[in-house]
């Protein structure tokens, strides 16, 4: 079939009426109990991190920073993660099902931070309101009595990710379309269709920035119960430069991918769905004794791939990709037990505290461009999620990562430090925050007028149960154990998320 036909059969109307098959559909319902959450919350102070907001809006709050912001350091950090998982009795199991909340942390340039947040304005999330009630499919926990939905966008959470192009902000999630939002207000302006024909197409919630400023993406065609991937480009005007089908042989689990500057990087997970009913990541089963699929695009012809297969890994997250001698090296960090990576902080969710031990090892793809072969090599760094990296630093060779880590014996079983890991220099700097605090994800900010990789800083925010309030850490990225160069706390906490967007001023 020629890649015309099936994007026009994949957008046909009946397409289009069964287009969330695969990650939506469930029948019979398997809720947390919400009261039992309360009772784990009381006892673990840290469970703070997956508590459901009641209000649309938190702040506005300004506080005080501790501290002294660099200078060149001005911005704002924006911050995406699901928020709203109780309606009516019935509690989320799954963390990836509450539906987003996006926050803007101000550095206002006179030593103080503004902290506000509102809730996306999703289809979902509106009739929900009004109803009282949850009403429609989640990725990990089946709704009684669900109703119908048209498309993937009837049932769009907007809660994994955040990303800004030409100064426009959109919240984004794995299956649906991007929502724009008001870089100030932070209020709904609703969902993005890049073309006419491709709306409700998803826009994965990890669009990578080339160097010329576009942006790409894909969308996963296998939550829509086909095969195949859309491969978004996005010019750095916000204009929609191509979208291209790669056909795929099997269907295959993506949550991100990696880039070099010639080529894209596709690794499909394989899976199946275990019989009966329940929601995606309910049903869904890895394959362990499959090998993984890889697809290489290069650019210039993005519905073009060279295959290559590798031994099976389970994959959220990728660092750096870069290019040399005829070979391709990305990044991946690796879960181990398969379970927990379909169900990230399961315990967390129902109001436990059970050990976690989904932070798995950082290991390289390498993939030899003259023999087709593809193989695993180990880094020696474990223990880390969330990695990023400047940006600007040579694909012909391995960037810096920074990550998340556990540093040290810990009172939830979550990350408490941040680390910075030159792996090709066996060197690696890490900053522990102590048993109480909960840190998160934090993005790597360049020096305006440097062009030096790694000159920068890394902002990112934290959780301290015990004491009842989030924050936000400002660090030197080259001297990430010397702690802090500024830090600030509001007087309330705020859920965990997952991944955002740094907008200097």
């Amino acid at each position: 079939m020629d890649r015309r036909r099936f994007l026009r059969n994949l957008l046909s109307g009946a397409t289009a009426l069964a287009i969330a098959p695969a990650l939506l559909r469930g029948e019979h319902a398997f809720a947390g109990d919400p009261a039992r959450f309360a009772d784990g919350l009381h006892e673990h102070p840290w469970l703070a991190g997956w508590k459901s907001v009641q209000s649309e809006t938190l702040g506005p709050a300004t506080v005080s920073l501790e501290g002294r912001l660099p200078a060149g350091f001005a911005g704002t950090l924006y911050r995406n993660g699901p928020a709203w998982t109780e309606r009516a009795g019935f509690r989320y199991e799954h963390w990836f099902d509450g539906d987003g909340m996006v926050h803007g942390w101000r550095f206002n340039g006179d030593g103080t931070l503004t902290h506000h947040a509102r809730m996306v304005a999703t289809p979902k999330f509106t009739r929900e309101q009004k109803a009282g009630k949850f009403l429609y499919p989640v990725a990990g926990t089946t709704i009684p009595g669900m109703q119908a939905i048209r498309n993937n966008d009837d049932a769009n959470t907007a809660n994994t990710s955040v990303t800004m192009i030409n100064g426009r902000l959109f919240a984004l999630c794995e299956a649906g379309s991007a929502f724009e939002l008001d870089p100030d207000q932070l209020t709904t302006l609703g969902p993005v269709t890049w073309r006419p024909d491709l709306a409700a197409i998803p826009f994965s919630a990890h669009p990578l920035v080339d160097r010329d400023g576009s942006s790409w993406n894909f969308g996963s065609i296998s939550m829509l119960g086909g095969n195949g991937l859309m491969v978004w480009h996005i010019g750095r005007d916000g204009a929609l430069a191509s979208a291209d089908v790669l056909e795929t042989p099997v269907p295959g689990y993506l949550h991100s991918f990696a880039m070099t500057d010639r080529h894209l990087v596709f690794v499909l997970i394989p899976f199946r769905y275990a019989e009966g009913s329940g929601a995606f990541f309910e049903r869904l089963r890895f394959q362990q004794d499959q090998a993984l699929r890889i697809a290489v695009v290069d650019k210039a012809s993005p519905s073009v791939a060279r295959w290559f297969e590798a031994d099976f890994a389970a994959i959220y997250h990728f660092g750096d990709a870069f290019e040399r001698d005829g070979r391709i090296v990305v990044r991946a960090v690796q879960h181990p037990d398969v379970d927990d990576a379909r169900s990230p902080m399961k315990a967390a969710m129902s109001g436990q505290a059970e050990a976690h031990g989904g932070e798995g090892p950082v290991r390289e793809l390498v993939l030899d461009l003259r023999s087709g072969h593809a193989r695993w090599e180990d880094t020696g760094v474990a223990g880390i999620e969330f990695p990023v990296f400047d940006a600007r630093t040579p694909s012909r060779g391995p960037a810096r990562l920074y990550a998340p880590v556990r540093a040290s014996a810990s009172t939830a079983p979550y990350f408490n430090g941040l680390g910075a890991f030159d792996i090709a220099r066996g060197r690696r700097q890490v900053h522990d925050f102590g048993p109480d605090v909960l840190v998160e994800e934090h993005l790597f900010v360049p020096r305006p007028g440097s062009r030096r990789p790694d000159d920068g800083w890394l902002v990112g925010t934290l959780l301290d149960g015990r004491r009842g309030r989030s924050g936000v850490a400002v660090f030197d990225a080259r001297r990430v154990d010397a702690g802090p160069v500024a830090q600030a706390w509001l007087p309330y906490t705020v859920p965990l998320g997952f991944h955002g967007h740094f907008a200097a001023r």
